[in-house]
């Protein structure tokens, strides 16, 4: 029997759990507010407008995260149709998932100097949580602005183009969702996602770490 392996040790998978049922709720529910706000009670009808992780989870997507350290929400469903400025609801509907895992990844930091910065006490197994609710928050806010469908990312470029270019853009839509794949899922991804997520993770970690030890101390 082969053996089996985690993305992350198994010490590390309630941390893992709580801080992916917190970030996928305010991801989606982000978008769900915000499109509600502007018009479209579509996630609303759907049961979608609330802070409970069951409307929101996956259950594949929430596995491969455990798996693979890759993984995914229900999408919010989305209807442009009652929007009264298409392209600028469009982009705040997208802007607000990411947006919410950067705000998370905020207040992870917030606690994590609070908690320091005024001498409170808290077990080791906390500010282990607190860094990964922190790291995957981050991972998350940068992950989704990548401009490949179906990601936030890809709609932000789609409603930010003209209407020629949008046209071409939803015309050809279905292929480069199966790019985004490959580029994920294959080892390619050492030449794309991985140099990305190497550079960019650690450079929003540092800066926001900097930002925030310099607002406490």
């Amino acid at each position: 029997m082969e053996n089996f392996h985690f993305a992350y040790p198994l010490s590390m998978i309630p941390y893992l759990a709580i801080t992916l049922m917190i970030a996928f709720t305010f991801h989606e529910f982000a978008h769900a507010f915000v499109a509600y706000k502007f018009g479209d009670m579509t996630a609303k009808s759907q049961g979608r407008l609330t802070l409970n992780p069951l409307k929101h989870l996956d259950p594949i997507g929430t596995i491969l995260i455990f798996i693979a350290g890759f993984g995914w929400a229900r999408p919010v469903p989305v209807n442009r149709f009652f929007f009264k400025k298409p392209r600028l609801a469009g982009i705040l509907v997208s802007v607000a998932g990411p947006l919410s895992n950067l705000i998370l990844a905020c207040i992870g930091f917030v606690v994590a100097f609070g908690l320091s910065r005024f001498g409170a006490t808290a077990p080791d197994s906390f500010y282990d949580f607190l860094e990964i609710f922190i790291r995957l928050n981050i991972v998350l806010f940068i992950f989704n602005l990548l401009p490949f469908p179906p990601l936030d990312g890809y709609r932000i470029i789609e409603d930010l183009a003209p209407t020629h270019v949008r046209a071409k853009m939803t015309q050809y839509e279905q292929y480069g969702a199966l790019i985004f794949l490959i580029l994920v899922f294959t080892p390619l991804d050492r030449f794309t996602i991985t140099p990305i997520f190497g550079v960019v993770i650690p450079w929003v970690w540092d800066g926001l770490s900097n930002f925030f030890r310099m607002l406490f101390f």
